[in-house]
C-alpha cells in the first residue's frame, strides 16, 4: 500500500509538471513536490511533548496567485502521524507506538510578507489509509497491539494548519503546525461502559523542503 501511494505521488508530480508547461504562462501557477519530517502527538485537552513520534510527509502542491502577495495553495500529501507512549507501572513497562498513515489535503491561504518570506494558514482534511500499533514490552507479557486494528480508528480527520516558509526561485523551506479537531479513536463498549481509545486528537509539527518546477 505504501509503495503504491508513493508511486501515485510521483506520477502526480509528473503530470502537474507537464500541465505547468502548457498553462503556467497564462495562469501564473507554480507546481512542485515537497516532503519533510513530522513530529506528531495525540492530545486530549492540553498538548505536551512527552509522547512525540518522529516520522515523515511527502506530496505535491500547486500555488495559485491571487495578487502579487496573496495566493491559494492546495496540497496532496502522504503523512504519518500518531504518538509514542512510554509506560512504566507496577504491571508492565515498555513503549507503544501509534502510527497513523493519512492522505492529507491542506488548503492554504499564503501571504508573502517579503519577496522570500511567507506565512500560510487554512484547513486540512485527511483520510486514514492504514493504522499500525506496535508495542515493545520489557516483560513481553503486555501486547495490547493485538487488541487494536484499523477498525478502531476514525477514517476521517480534519483540523487547522498554520506555518511560515522561505521561498526562492525553485526551492523553499518551512515549518508548519497541524491542530487536529477530530478524535482519532472510535467509541467502544465493554461490560456496559462506553469509552474511546485512543481518546486523543492529532497534533503535528512538520519541517519541510519544497521544489518548484
Amino acid at each position: 500500500m505504501r509503495k503504491l501511494i508513493l508511486t501515485a505521488l510521483t506520477c502526480s508530480a509528473f503530470f502537474v509538471s507537464n500541465a505547468q508547461t502548457n498553462d503556467n504562462a497564462t495562469t501564473g501557477a507554480s507546481f512542485g513536490i515537497k516532503g519533510g519530517v513530522n513530529f506528531s502527538n495525540l492530545y486530549t485537552e492540553d498538548i505536551d511533548d512527552n509522547n512525540v513520534l518522529t516520522s515523515f510527509n511527502v506530496g505535491v502542491f500547486v500555488s495559485m496567485p491571487i495578487t502579487n502577495f496573496l495566493s491559494i495553495q492546495p496540497e496532496f500529501l502522504y503523512s504519518r502521524k500518531g504518538a509514542e507512549l512510554v509506560y512504566d507501572n507496577a504491571f508492565a513497562s515498555g513503549t507503544g507506538k501509534f502510527k497513523l498513515n493519512y492522505i492529507e489535503a491542506p488548503i492554504l491561504l499564503k501571504v508573502n510578507l517579503t519577496e522570500n518570506l511567507n506565512i500560510h494558514a487554512g484547513p486540512y482534511f485527511a483520510y486514514l489509509i492504514d493504522a499500525e500499533v506496535t508495542n515493545e514490552s520489557n516483560s513481553g507479557d503486555f501486547d495490547f497491539e493485538e487488541n487494536v486494528d484499523n477498525d478502531d480508528f476514525n477514517k476521517f480527520d480534519y483540523g487547522l494548519s498554520a506555518g511560515a516558509g522561505f521561498d526562492f526561485d525553485s526551492i523553499g523551506f518551512g515549518v508548519r503546525y497541524n491542530y487536529g479537531l477530530s478524535t482519532v479513536g472510535k467509541e467502544r463498549s465493554f461490560l456496559g461502559t462506553t469509552y474511546t481509545f485512543p481518546d486523543g486528537k492529532n497534533s503535528n509539527l512538520s519541517i519541510y523542503a519544497a521544489y518548484k518546477f
